[in-house]
């Protein structure tokens, strides 16, 4: 069993713990988008491009409150500022990973478009987490103390 007490990790979790529960959390964002896009698509007939929108901003919500629950177990009630800082986090990760495939699919034109996906992903996903961790969801305060 993992211990709790290593503090190398938010919320004094284990890293490995805490690696999982980010992974968890944002594959769990990751398949609400998949469901909700796939709802609007499918049963209400919408344009996959509005229905990617509306989906992005139920798993948008979804991922703050699994990462704020179980990555960083934030014990603060959640707040608009909490939610803009994800939010600034996720739009912008996403942008990097969108920038970076394209970069890739250009410059590399024969490469393979999931090898392209998994490498803007794997920098997204670093990017995302640092993003969270020091801008997101930074424990104020949480600094030694006197």
């Amino acid at each position: 069993m993992l211990s709790e007490g290593n503090k190398s990790a938010p919320g004094a979790q284990h890293p490995v713990r805490h690696g999982l529960a980010f992974l968890v959390s944002g594959g769990t964002a990751f398949i609400v988008d998949a469901l909700v896009l796939k709802l609007l698509t499918s049963v209400f007939g919408l344009h996959p491009i509005v229905a990617r929108l509306a989906a992005i901003a139920v798993a948008m919500v979804a991922g703050w409150l699994m990462h704020r629950t179980f990555t960083f177990r934030v014990t603060a009630r959640p707040s608009l500022p909490e939610f803009l800082r994800y939010a600034g986090v996720a739009w912008t990760a996403a942008a990097v990973n969108y920038g970076l495939f394209v970069l890739i699919a250009l410059a590399y034109p024969a490469i393979e478009p999931l090898v392209a996906l998994v490498v803007s992903s794997a920098v997204a996903m670093v990017l995302a987490y640092l993003g969270l961790r020091f801008a997101a969801f930074r424990q104020r305060g949480s600094g030694p103390r006197d």
